[in-house]
C-alpha cells in the first residue's frame, strides 16, 4: 500500500469507495472475527492479589499461623542478661535479671494490640486459646514483677529489658495500650492480683501524663508541646475500657475529650484524614504528614470508643462523623492491590501491612457495626486479601514500617524501614482477620462473589432488609 500513488484528486464518490476497500483489506488480514475474541489477551484481569472472596476458615487459619509463631518468641521467663541463662532461685536478687526477649514476653504498646486481639478474637470465635495468651503473660508480670519491684534500688537501668519502664511510667507508650488489654483480661479472670497495674496505669493517663493547658494528652518532644496521632490509640483504649470497669463515666468524659481535642489539631477536613502530629510551635501552619499508621491507630480507638459508649453520649456523633469521612477518604486512597501506603496522599510510597491491616479492621467493623453503609465491603474484602498476602508461611507478619517518630520532611517516611521484627503489624492483622470472620458470616449481608477469569465481575455486598424476599 505504501507505494500507490495517486495522479490526480479523487471525488467523493470515488474516495468513499477507496475508503471502503482499504477496511475490506485491513478486515480481510485478520486471523479471527472481531465479534469472537472473547478470550484475547489483556480482557481478563490479571490481578497481584487474588479478587476472590476469603472464607471464615481461610481467615482462622491465617490467624493461628499468626498466634503460634508469635506467641514461640519468647519463653516468658526471667534471665540473666548477661549469660542468658534462665534465673530459678529468687532469694537474692540478681542485677543482670531482666525478663526472656522475644515479642510475646514484651510489656509494650504493640504487645498490647496482639493481646486485646487475642481478647477479641475469642470473643468472635468462641477459641478460648487465643485469650489463654493473654492470661499466660499477665500472669507471668505479675508474678514475677515484685522481685524487680522489691529491689528497685539495686537495678542500674530506668529500663528492665522487655518490660521497659513498668517500674515507673514515664509515657504513654509505656502503659496504655497494654493498659488496655490488661483490662480486659480482668474482666474474664477477675485476677486481682492485675488491680494495681490497671490502678498505677489509670493514676499515670489520669494525672501524670503532660497535657496541654485544655488537657490534651501531649509530649515534650521532639518539639515543645506536642500532640501525636498515635497517642490516641496509647490512651483512649485504656480510658474507655477503664470507665467500663469501673462504671465511672469520667473515663468515658476524658475518652471523648481525647479524640475530639486531638482532633481538632490533626484531623484535616478537607483530606478526611489525620496528619501525623502537631506542636505548638509550628500552631497553625504545621507542615502536614499523612503517615498511615497514625491515621490507622486514630480510627482504631474511634471503633473501641463507638463500640463501647452508648449511642445517645455526648460527643460520640461527633466521633461517627470524624470515623465516617475518614473511610470514605481511605476507601478512595486504597492502591490497586487492596494496600494503603506509608504515606497515604503518596502513592509512590511503599504498601504499609499495618496501616492496611487497620484500615481493613476498621472498615469491616463499621459494616458489622451499621455505621457505615455495606457497601464498603469490597474494600475490606481486597484490604484483607492484600494483609494475608504479607503473612509468610511461619506465621510471621512481614511488611510492616518501623517504629517512626513525629517528624517533618517526607525523606524521613518515605525510607522507615519495614521488616518482620516491626511488631506493630501483628496485632492489627489479628484484629483485621477477627472483624472479617465476623463480616463474612453477617447474616445482614448477602455478599455476591466475583466470577474467576470473567472480563467484567466484581463483589456486591447486599443489604438484604432493601430488597424484596426471595421466595
Amino acid at each position: 500500500m505504501k507505494n500507490l500513488k495517486l495522479k490526480q484528486p479523487l471525488n467523493t464518490t470515488t474516495r468513499l469507495m477507496y475508503q471502503i476497500g482499504l477496511i475490506l483489506i485491513l478486515v480481510a488480514g485478520i486471523n479471527k472475527p472481531l465479534l469472537a475474541q472473547e478470550d484475547a489477551p489483556g480482557r481478563v484481569p490479571e490481578y497481584e492479589i487474588p479478587y476472590v472472596l476469603p472464607t471464615p476458615e481461610g481467615v482462622k487459619d491465617v490467624l493461628n499461623r499468626v498466634k503460634m509463631y508469635y506467641e514461640s518468641t519468647s519463653p516468658q521467663t526471667i534471665v540473666d542478661s548477661q549469660t542468658g541463662k534462665k534465673i530459678t532461685d529468687f532469694t537474692t536478687f540478681n542485677p543482670n535479671a531482666v525478663p526472656s526477649p522475644g515479642f510475646s514476653g514484651e510489656y509494650s504498646y504493640t504487645h498490647g494490640v496482639v493481646l486485646s486481639a487475642f481478647d477479641y478474637i475469642s470473643k468472635v470465635t468462641g477459641d478460648q486459646a487465643f485469650v489463654g495468651d493473654n492470661v499466660k503473660f499477665f500472669d507471668y508480670v505479675v508474678q514475677n514483677l515484685p522481685y524487680f519491684q522489691q529491689n528497685a534500688d539495686k537495678i542500674n537501668s530506668e529500663k528492665i529489658g522487655s518490660w521497659g519502664r513498668i517500674l515507673d511510667f514515664e509515657a504513654l507508650d509505656d502503659c496504655g495500650s497494654i493498659g488496655a488489654s490488661l483490662i480486659k483480661t480482668y474482666l474474664k479472670t477477675k485476677n486481682d492480683s492485675y488491680l494495681n497495674l490497671i490502678n498505677r496505669t489509670a493514676e499515670h493517663i489520669s494525672h501524670n501524663q503532660f497535657r496541654l493547658e485544655d488537657g490534651t494528652l501531649a509530649r515534650n518532644r521532639p518539639q515543645y508541646e506536642s500532640v501525636w496521632a498515635d497517642d490516641m490509640y496509647m490512651s483512649v483504649p485504656f480510658l474507655i475500657n477503664m470507665g467500663v470497669l469501673t462504671g465511672d463515666n469520667k473515663y468515658f468524659d476524658d475518652a471523648v475529650k481525647q479524640v475530639l481535642q486531638m482532633a481538632g489539631r490533626l484531623y484535616i477536613p478537607e483530606m478526611e484524614l489525620f496528619d501525623h502530629g502537631w506542636n505548638v510551635t509550628s500552631g497553625d501552619y504545621d507542615p502536614r504528614f499523612y503517615w498511615g499508621r497514625a491515621n490507622g491507630w486514630t480510627l482504631m480507638s474511634m471503633a473501641e470508643v463507638l463500640s463501647i459508649l452508648p449511642e445517645n453520649y455526648e460527643g460520640r456523633d461527633e466521633i461517627l462523623h470524624i470515623y465516617r469521612s475518614m473511610v470514605r477518604s481511605l476507601a478512595n486512597l486504597q492502591d490497586g492491590d487492596g494496600f494503603w501506603h506509608n504515606l497515604l496522599d503518596k502513592n509512590d510510597s511503599y504498601t504499609e501491612t499495618s496501616c492496611t491491616a487497620m484500615f481493613t479492621y476498621a472498615i469491616a467493623k463499621g459494616i458489622n457495626e451499621g455505621w457505615i453503609s455495606h457497601v464498603y465491603g469490597p474494600v475490606a474484602v481486597t484490604g484483607w486479601n492484600a494483609t494475608r498476602s504479607r503473612v509468610l508461611a511461619n506465621g510471621a507478619v512481614d511488611g510492616t514500617c518501623e517504629g517512626t517518630t513525629f517528624a517533618h520532611d517526607n525523606t524521613y517516611y518515605y525510607h522507615r524501614g519495614k521488616s518482620i521484627y516491626a511488631t506493630h503489624g501483628y496485632g492489627p492483622v489479628l484484629y483485621a482477620g477477627a472483624e472479617m470472620i465476623r463480616l463474612l458470616q453477617n447474616d445482614k449481608i448477602e455478599i455476591i462473589e466475583t466470577n474467576f477469569g470473567a472480563i467484567n465481575s466484581t463483589f456486591h455486598f447486599l443489604l438484604k432488609s432493601e430488597w424484596p424476599a426471595k421466595e
